[in-house]
């Protein structure tokens, strides 16, 4: 269903919230809603309480509810150019990486080198090359997010009851079993290890985005389990048990053993010797996710494969095997 409009002769719109939006935050809906108005406008008119909900203010952290009659003031909207369409090549790639289809899910296995959404100077990912697929899919959202160089497991949810369903899963410990692969630097030793430094992002005066271990940042929490052992590396399993950006590749870095490619938090010599050996992108792979959504009767288990191009660095190590 789409939201219900109606305009009156002052230019008010009042706008009646179905089962699409509900659950999102309402300067969310706003920003989409005034495509063409600046984001600063929108939070202003919430802020100022030209905005109403069922005639009354609403912060801007509110969620929406079914049947919510927003009151939305006549704005001067710019002219919004449209963004370049992914190619069909793009949009094939992405629907030949389909991995689970239901009624209220998809969950593909994202190629590596392919965002996730447009943005940051791309204009597409994902999900827009599915809207594009799919045009009659008028719920589809990001459930979570991948890197644009890591491949694997990626959730997008058709409708707003599964986001709202998966985000709280996200949420809670263990909600959502997530496994990736890693090849990380140099042989491991040991069994099992578990990373609990607490997370920061920051920003460099180039304004590229960086995340650092800090006493200060966030929880998180990493473990690592070795799978095969080379002279110059270890494929690793990494479980996240929380969900902060470049955890995996930050805390593998912490341990001193970065992920293999990763030219962010690696380390040259060792990404120039993986080269070597056939490796040309992170080697960073989300390899399987396990979790229970509300009302099934089981959980539901997906697997991605690896790439061709990893399993041929594999097997280029495989000579060097320990």
């Amino acid at each position: 269903m789409i939201e219900q409009r109606e305009q009156g002769q002052s230019g008010i719109e009042w706008v009646e919230i179905t089962d699409r939006h509900e659950g999102q935050r309402i300067d969310n809906f706003l920003v989409n809603y005034l495509k063409g108005v600046p984001k600063s406008m929108v939070y202003r008119i919430l802020r100022t309480g030209e905005v109403r909900v069922n005639k009354g203010r609403a912060k801007p952290a509110y969620r929406l509810q079914v049947g919510d009659r927003i009151r939305v003031p006549p704005m001067r909207r710019g002219e919004t150019p449209a963004a370049p369409a992914p190619s069909r090549q793009v949009v094939d790639l992405i629907n030949r990486s389909i991995l689970y289809e239901d009624n209220g899910l998809l969950i593909i296995n994202k190629p590596s080198g392919v965002a996730v959404h447009g943005g940051s100077g791309l204009s597409y990912g994902v999900i827009e090359a599915l809207r594009v697929a799919r045009p009659e899919a008028v719920g589809l959202e990001l459930v979570h997010r991948l890197d644009r160089d890591t491949s694997g497991c990626l959730m997008i949810a058709k409708k707003r009851s599964v986001l709202r369903a998966l985000h709280t899963l996200l949420r809670e410990n263990h909600g959502v079993d997530k496994r990736y692969l890693a090849l990380v630097q140099g042989p491991w030793r040991g069994g099992e290890r578990r990373v609990t430094a607490a997370l920061k992002k920051n920003v460099l005066l180039s304004g590229e985005r960086i995340v650092r271990v800090g006493e200060d940042g966030k929880a998180s929490e990493t473990l690592f389990r070795p799978l095969r052992r080379y002279a110059t590396a270890t494929l690793v399993e990494a479980m996240p048990l929380t969900g902060r950006t470049h955890q995996i590749r930050v805390h593998a870095a912490h341990l001193g053993q970065p992920i293999a490619g990763d030219d962010k938090y690696g380390e040259d010599d060792f990404n120039a010797l993986m080269r070597e050996r056939g490796l040309r992108r992170l080697f960073l792979h989300a390899a399987s996710l396990r979790f229970t959504l509300p009302g099934a009767d089981q959980a539901l288990e997906i697997h991605a494969p690896l790439e061709p191009d990893l399993e041929q660095v594999l097997t280029a190590l495989n000579k060097e095997a320990i």
